[in-house]
């Protein structure tokens, strides 16, 4: 978000796609490689998986184009890990950018390496305090996204291995604590778009396997196409090739529907601001802003598509991002604001409940609404409490 076959012992082998080694338009960062190092990456993507309870974001933090504070938080710190985890949480996803405003020699695609460090750093808090991390390339102004496309994919492998080698190498000698994640949400509307998105995640592996150590068994996440639960769905139907077996999750984010969850400013062409969700939470005096669709039935549809095509055939799902934020703005304060409430705390349960029953991992989207970063208080603790009672 800006401002989300085959039998089990081998089920990556039937949903692969290889593709040849990208031609170098930088230097190689993997000058260090080390020998395979399993020590500490022991789980499979299934055991690993079953060992993350309920997630949360680090949101607008190290994906800022001004460093950790650019969009108004602060730094994070381990007195707000340990907090994060006290709260109830032991996963974290960290969204970050490198590329945007985070390279020292952009010739080069030499990432600056007091970032690498400072990354580093945080990563450490999380694992340091037995928490899962997810870390990723972000948006980062969206030099992968924009550029799906046979005239620019070359381009694009070369900065995603030159990118995934520097971050692999920096963060190899962390346990299984530490997944990577290729990208965010990057977008593919065919099959054309898809076979070169899978391309880039083919290219984020292998550079990540390259650099040896733990990496060689690390779990690492690819995303579906805009992490759309249809797309993905109809799309993603192989998966990159890895060389190590039953190390690979996908991830999808759910935002539905939109004109509920998403703080819109005001009614837009292709839909109208939606105030109240679910069953027994429709307002009886607002009614014109009452959810039409997207609700639990299409939350347990979109789920069922994601446990069916791969969660059941032993390929873990994160749901990397999904929310549903209050309306605060004085222009478009809700009439029925307890009945609003009450429908932000139900769609928060339902869809934390029902992720975890259908085998999706939840990761909360957290942007400092919720938890103060600064003092390590709980600012929205019916939105805590929902998450909890979902996760139970």
């Amino acid at each position: 978000m800006l401002t989300a076959f085959c039998k089990k012992e081998d089920v990556q082998s039937p949903l692969s796609v290889s593709l040849p080694e990208v031609t170098a338009l930088y230097p190689s960062y993997n000058t260090s490689p080390k020998a395979p190092d399993q020590t500490g990456m022991g789980s499979t993507a299934v055991q690993l998986a079953a060992k993350m309870n309920l997630g949360i974001n680090i949101g607008n933090t190290m994906e800022s184009p001004g460093g950790e504070s650019g969009w108004g938080n602060p730094q994070i710190t381990e007195s707000y890990v340990k907090f994060v985890k006290q709260t109830g949480f032991n996963a974290i996803r960290i969204p970050c950018a490198w590329d945007w405003k985070h390279l020292s020699d952009q010739s080069k695609a030499t990432i600056d390496p007091a970032w690498l460090n400072r990354v580093k750093e945080v990563v450490k808090y999380c694992v340091d305090n037995d928490m899962y991390v997810l870390l990723n390339i972000h948006w980062d102004n969206g030099w992968l996204d924009h550029n799906i496309n046979n005239i620019k994919k070359d381009a694009v492998n070369a900065k995603q291995r030159a990118l995934w080698e520097q971050i692999a190498t920096t963060m190899r000698d962390f346990d299984e604590h530490l997944l990577f994640a290729s990208a965010n949400e990057p977008p593919a509307e065919n099959a054309e778009q898809m076979a070169i998105l899978n391309g880039y995640h083919q290219t984020f592996i292998n550079a990540v396997r390259s650099t040896g150590g733990r990496n060689s068994y690390r779990v690492l996440v690819v995303q579906g196409p805009g992490t759309d639960f249809d797309k993905t769905n109809n799309l993603m139907n192989s998966l990159p090739t890895d060389q190590v077996p039953n190390r690979m999750m996908v991830e999808v984010h759910n935002y539905t529907p939109s004109q509920f969850t998403i703080l819109m400013d005001g009614d837009a062409s292709w839909g109208k601001m939606v105030y109240y969700w679910g069953k027994g939470h429709h307002s009886l005096t607002d009614p014109g802003r009452n959810a039409t669709w997207g609700e639990e039935s299409e939350i347990l549809r979109i789920y069922g598509l994601m446990k069916a095509k791969f969660v059941d055939k032993g390929i873990p799902v994160i749901l990397g991002e999904y929310a549903a934020f209050r309306r605060t703005n004085p222009k478009y304060l809700p009439a029925d604001m307890a009945k609003h409430n009450e429908s932000i705390d139900y769609w928060t349960t339902y869809s934390t409940q029902q992720a975890i029953k259908f085998g999706l991992k939840p990761f909360f989207w957290e942007q400092g609404a919720v938890l103060d970063r600064r003092n390590n208080k709980v600012l929205d603790q019916r939105i805590i409490d929902a998450l909890i009672t979902g996760a139970k």
